[in-house]
């Protein structure tokens, strides 16, 4: 603590055996227009009495006006003690109202001035003048500091460390500080002691100002004290490494002395940091496992040692929030009605039956035993079937919270584990994450697009996945961000894809694959009619029920302007449609708030689609097959032409794949071991050459389920006789002449039924997959089951 502060260059005296009489009514200060007298490094504080030199002329003048008139000052400290002329701007915003007791000139020919200081001011601005010609004045307001109560033991034992403190410092050597001693023993009250430190503290004028400015005198008495201890610290160490010194210490370890205490000073310096105080204090609610609270223990010590300056910090302190926000134990409650359950999908959802049916099965059983561990469900099907939307549903009727981890071209393991945080940059996993935001250790997390992850140097994701979806592991799962183990058991995860080839097999075996195989015509139909219309329609301005779409209208946009097993591009259809009325509406022409079907062309051009149709015809060697691709399903032809000549006896052609091909093979020799049967000379195929084709040969076709249809074509070529009008067929054929069961019998019954076909020849083996079809959709078809080829040919060719 310094006596020597001045106002201009001469050293302050102090008034340590001064004895100064204080006016026991002093005059009342002109707050708008109060004299000022700038201080050098001065920063004077309430209640104390203090002697200053005066060396500027107007300084001299304001000081001796004041105390013959008692006109109360402001005493301001200079931001930059070299300028000359202060002016408001080159102060300190904070200061105090003071009385100049006395003024009297020392022998050296110095002024003097005894000011005693009152309350703490602040400058608002400046002053219409000064009742003191050509000294600055400014107009300022009171700033009352609040004392804390006697019965405040945190305060008391505040000052009793500041007092001890301050002796302990006097005691060490400090001759700046040793006329204090005597009046911080016996100044009583604390408010005095405090601000008369802070006066003579050895602090720069910038450390004062922000002593200063706290209204609190407890908060002020805190500050003090850690810069007093700062000092003695510092004065430690000064001592400490002199004794090193004397005892000729080399250079390294000096420095790795001065390290330690710099450590040590930056511990008490930084120790109670507002931040730690924060995340201890939302710690004690969280019900946190043994091990994860130990750790959090060890890692908030750690961040206390800490500089607040440090890089490292901000690192320490995201990863203590990230423990602290994860919902440790929190859970929300499970709905246990099964009928709102139910209800919810209904109206999510119209159609997919089966599908609803299994998931509504695992609502029950979880509503049954919440306490039970729920399966990993994977929903598989074409885009736009409403996958993700599922998810959501089954969220809402659980009543969980809900999110989405989309998982298309993942191709770092670090995204589903974590990074370690010894990295730069290193965050959670996104299963971690997805539960914090989640805000539940129980929501239900719809992992999308499970099929697209990829593999590189960095790691695996799909083998990452393993540890999350096994009931029997991911209680323990181990985000190497957290390092310390999550329960993920309480969490129903769903996983979509479109396709089922590209998920690893040990990954496909943890989870219930449910099959989405999409929606039918009159399905999609329902579909726009209950959900997309309503909602596109208010998207762009209209009523829910205001625009309307005829039945053939929206058969038409499905048939000839879509090709998708889902909705997706049936909305965005109905978006342009809804669109196209808006413009018109805009621009003032007419439009109609009803569309049909022969409004489609001028809203959505010429049709992109052109839906196959049977062709009546009574060519030999055509046969009628039924096909599914990723969109639905579809007729096929396939011709045969039997031309007289030598040489290769067989040509494919019609972009077939192998299995296909073989079929074509297999469906010769099945039709030649049959031909004495069916009136064909054996001996006639040594001068025969057969020719199958599958038209549309720009589309890429395969799969053995053209078998049973290879083989009408075949035999109708080689007797001349015309096949059935209106059959198609579908099955696969052995060398034996056995058909077998075939997939996609569902979208190929619908493609059979849009393409005016009225027959079907089915693998008797395939009756179950008709007898789950409505029968409102199948209703004008005829099924003739068969298990071998010969029964196709009755069928097909007539007894």
């Amino acid at each position: 603590m310094d006596k020597s502060m001045k106002e201009d260059t001469t050293k302050i005296v102090s008034v340590g055996q001064i004895d100064i009489g204080v006016p026991s009514e002093r005059p009342k200060p002109n707050f708008s227009d109060l004299p000022i007298i700038a201080m050098r490094d001065l920063v004077l504080f309430p209640g104390v009495t203090f002697p200053i030199t005066l060396g500027r002329e107007a300084s001299v003048r304001t000081a001796s006006a004041a105390a013959e008139h008692s006109i109360p000052v402001g005493i301001f400290c200079q931001k930059v003690a070299s300028v000359e002329t202060p002016v408001l701007d080159d102060l300190y915003e904070y200061g105090v109202v003071a009385d100049v007791l006395k003024t009297f000139d020392l022998p050296d020919g110095t002024h003097t001035a005894i000011i005693a200081a009152r309350e703490k001011i602040k400058i608002e601005g400046l002053s219409a003048g000064s009742h003191i010609p050509g000294v600055l004045s400014a107009q300022v307001k009171p700033v009352h500091d609040s004392v804390s109560r006697s019965s405040d033991k945190e305060f008391v034992a505040i000052v009793d460390d500041i007092r001890q403190t301050t002796l302990n410092i006097l005691q060490s050597g400090n001759e700046k500080m040793s006329d204090l001693a005597f009046n911080i023993e016996n100044i009583p009250g604390p408010q005095l002691l405090i601000n008369m430190i802070c006066t003579h503290s050895p602090f720069t004028p910038e450390v004062k100002i922000e002593l200063l400015k706290k209204n609190r005198l407890k908060d002020r008495g805190q500050l003090l004290l850690s810069h007093l201890a700062h000092s003695e610290e510092m004065a430690e160490i000064r001592a400490e490494v002199h004794r090193k010194a004397r005892r000729n210490i080399d250079e390294q370890q000096r420095n790795a002395f001065l390290q330690h205490q710099f450590e040590v000073l930056r511990e008490e310096l930084y120790g109670d940091d507002d931040d730690c105080a924060t995340l201890e204090a939302k710690a004690k609610d969280i019900d946190f496992p043994q091990p994860v609270r130990r750790t959090f223990a060890k890692e908030l010590e750690k961040l206390r040692r800490l500089n607040p300056q440090s890089p490292d910090y901000s690192v320490q302190y995201s990863y203590l929030q990230l423990l602290t926000d994860l919902p440790w134990g929190k859970s929300t409650p499970l709905n246990a009605d099964f009928a709102s359950a139910e209800r919810v999908l209904d109206e999510d959802h119209y159609g997919l039956e089966k599908v609803k049916e299994r998931i509504l099965e695992q609502l029950a059983v979880m509503m049954n035993t919440p306490e039970g561990r729920s399966p990993i469900i994977c929903l598989v099907g074409a885009p736009g079937v409403g996958k993700t939307s599922l998810g959501q549903s089954i969220a809402k009727a659980l009543g969980r919270n809900y999110q989405r981890v989309s998982l298309g071209g993942l191709h770092d393991e670090a995204e589903i584990r974590g990074h370690r945080r010894t990295y730069i940059g290193a965050m959670p996993g996104r299963i971690i994450d997805a539960v914090k935001r989640a805000g539940s250790s129980n929501p239900v997390l719809l992992l999308d697009e499970i099929d697209k992850t990829g593999s590189d140097f960095k790691g695996d994701p799909s083998s990452a996945l393993l540890e999350v979806l096994d009931p029997e592991q991911n209680s323990h799962f181990h985000d190497n961000y957290v390092d310390v183990d999550y329960d993920l058991s309480h969490v129903l995860f769903i996983a979509t894809a479109n396709t089922l080839s590209t998920i690893p097999r040990p990954l496909l075996d943890r989870m219930e694959v449910i099959d989405i195989s999409g929606y039918l015509p009159e399905e999609k139909i329902e579909i726009a009619r209950k959900h997309l219309i309503p909602r596109i329609s208010e998207e762009n301005g209209f009523g829910k029920d205001e625009i309307a779409f005829t039945t053939d209208a929206l058969s038409k946009i499905i048939e000839s302007y879509t090709g998708e097993s889902g909705v997706r591009m049936l909305e965005k259809e109905l978006a342009k449609v809804i669109r196209k009325i808006v413009l018109n509406k805009m621009r003032g022409k007419d439009y109609k708030l009803t569309v049909e079907a022969g409004d489609l062309v001028d809203y959505l051009g010429v049709e992109a689609y052109t839906p196959e149709r049977y062709e009546v015809s009574d060519t030999p060697g055509v046969a009628t097959g039924l096909a599914w691709t990723a969109v639905g399903g579809e007729i096929l032809f396939i011709e045969t032409s039997v031309t007289q000549g030598k040489g290769e006896k067989l040509t494919i052609t019609g972009n077939l794949g192998d299995v296909m091909k073989e079929s074509a093979v297999i469906a010769t020799q099945v039709v030649k071991a049959r031909s004495a049967a069916n009136g064909i000379d054996p001996d006639s195929f040594e001068n025969r050459q057969l020719h199958i084709h599958v038209p549309e040969g720009a589309i890429p076709k395969d799969g053995p389920s053209a078998g049973i249809t290879m083989c009408v074509s075949i035999l109708s070529a080689l007797t001349g006789r015309p096949v059935k009008p209106r059959l198609a067929m579908t099955g696969e054929i052995t060398l034996r002449g056995k058909v077998l069961p075939v997939g996609g019998i569902k979208e190929k019954m619908l493609a059979a039924k849009r393409a005016g076909i009225t027959d079907i020849i089915l693998c008797t083996d395939n009756r179950k997959n008709i007898e789950d079809i409505k029968p409102i959709y199948i209703a004008g078809l005829t099924f003739h089951y068969v298990r071998t080829i010969d029964e196709v040919f009755a069928v097909a060719f007539g007894d």
